[in-house]
């Protein structure tokens, strides 16, 4: 994006009523970086004016807002109406996205500020919920696609689930 204007102007809108949403939204306490405004672009490109926004979550989400969440995408993929949802950590944003011909993408946004770089593309696996309770596509152990943004191993430090297999306590 080389005119802030124009992502402003986009940004903007979409406050005004991008938002078309035919279920439950669950949504963050806490504003999404500025490097993620891509990433709810193309989430939005890829599902399409029409779809459901199933909601934004940071890490500090509850339990109850993550579940809203992905039984929104996953009910959403299931009757293939089109969908999206995105999930914001430390230094990184990862979202998917279905359509209404029942495809699934992922998008994922790693840095902050002009240094962010965007990765998107269709989804290698199936639509399911992570032990982490974030919607992915994203097949355990497939560490190679989209940089394993959801498998426990790749989450920083103090980011992993401790209730997710194979993932070592801190002690």
């Amino acid at each position: 994006m080389k005119n802030p204007t124009f992502v402003l102007i986009v940004a903007l809108s979409c406050m005004a009523g991008c938002n078309k949403s035919a279920g439950p939204v669950a949504s963050s306490n806490a504003s999404s970086p500025k490097s993620s405004d891509a990433v709810q672009q193309k989430l939005q490109e890829y599902s399409g004016a029409a779809a459901t926004d199933c909601g934004r979550l940071n890490v500090q989400a509850t339990a109850d807002q993550s579940k809203t969440a992905a039984d929104c995408a996953v009910q959403a993929n299931q009757s293939k109406h089109p969908f999206h949802v995105a999930y914001d950590m430390p230094g990184m944003a990862v979202g998917v996205a279905g359509n209404a011909e029942g495809k699934l993408f992922t998008v994922q946004s790693q840095g902050t500020g002009s240094s962010a770089s965007l990765t998107s593309g269709d989804c290698p696996s199936q639509l399911r919920v992570a032990a982490s309770g974030r919607v992915t596509c994203i097949a355990p152990g497939d560490m190679g696609s989209m940089g394993g943004s959801h498998a426990a191993g790749a989450m920083p430090p103090g980011m992993q689930n401790p209730h997710a297999a194979g993932t070592p306590t801190p002690k």
